[in-house]
Order: C-alpha cells, then sequence, then structure tokens
C-alpha cells in the first residue's frame, strides 16, 4: 500500500465502514450529476451495492454509462478546518443485480439490516440492486494526508484491519 500508516489504514476502514451514506456522482447528458445514496460495503472492500429506484436520475444515468464515482466523508463536527476531516473518492463500474440472483436475496437480508426502514423498497418494483465494483480510490487522511489507492489496496486495507495491527 503506498505508504499508509496503521492509522491511516484504520482510518479508512473505520470511515468506509462506519458511515451509511455516500455522494454517487454520475454523467447525465455529458455533465456531473450528484445524489446522496445509502450504501452497503462488501467485506473486502471490493465492491459497494445500492438500492436504487429506476425512476432516479442516477439510475438512468447508471443504464448509459456504468462508470461512478461515490464520496464518503467524515461527518462535520464543527471544526476550525473542515479540510483535515477524512474523505475517500472511490471509482468504479456499475452493473445491476438481477432480483433472481442469489445474491440479491443476500443483499436484501444485509440491507434490512443495515437499513430497516427501507422495508417497503423492496414491495415496490421499480427498486433494485446495483453493484459497483471498485477499481480505485483516493483517500484523504486529512490535510496534506493524501493517499491514491488501487482495488488491491483497498482490499488489503479491509483485511489488515479485519486481522489487527501489522
Amino acid at each position: 500500500m503506498p505508504c499508509m500508516d496503521d492509522d491511516s489504514v484504520q482510518g479508512l476502514a473505520r470511515l468506509i465502514r462506519g458511515q451509511r451514506v455516500a455522494a454517487l456522482a454520475t454523467l447525465r447528458g455529458g455533465a456531473p450529476n450528484v445524489s446522496l445514496v445509502s450504501y452497503l460495503h462488501a467485506a473486502d472492500f471490493s465492491s459497494l451495492w445500492l438500492r436504487l429506484s429506476r425512476l432516479a436520475w442516477h439510475t438512468q444515468d447508471l443504464s448509459r454509462d456504468a462508470r461512478v464515482s461515490l464520496a464518503i466523508a467524515e461527518p462535520d463536527d464543527g471544526r476550525a478546518d473542515p479540510q483535515t476531516l477524512a474523505r475517500v473518492t472511490l471509482r468504479g463500474e456499475a452493473a445491476p443485480v438481477a432480483a433472481g440472483e442469489r445474491e440479491a436475496e443476500r443483499l436484501k437480508r444485509a440491507w434490512l439490516e443495515r437499513f430497516p426502514d427501507s422495508a417497503v423498497t423492496f414491495e415496490l418494483a421499480d427498486f433494485s440492486f446495483w453493484r459497483i465494483t471498485l477499481r480505485d480510490a483516493r483517500f484523504v487522511a486529512g490535510l496534506g494526508r493524501t493517499f491514491n489507492l488501487s482495488a488491491s489496496d483497498l482490499t488489503r486495507a479491509a483485511v489488515e484491519v479485519e486481522m489487527g495491527p501489522r
């Protein structure tokens, strides 16, 4: 991993695992479109899953161009310099998860555990899961602590934190 100290690795894992919403950027008519979405993360940070309505602009955008970016940020706690807040920008490719796939049933259970009040979306025909396969990321652990990460770097960070200190 590109010179990430243990605190930064821990911070990255805590950020991805601890937050529940991300800013999703898609391309709409050749211009950026950003919206707020809930997400699940793979244990190894190789993927994220979103539950999206086909009526939403971002879902329509994904149907035309699968390239996406998601930003996950530490909540603003009122500190004097918000540029010291940790944040990660993840880039990848989106693909729908077919309702009949085994993965969809597993995702439904995990989604309802994380977002119990979203059960109604499973009664509506326009909602489905989308898998974001991550290809790289840029993690800002704080002012002057920025790391460019590959998909394998993300997985190593997830595994290192899960297994304990190096």
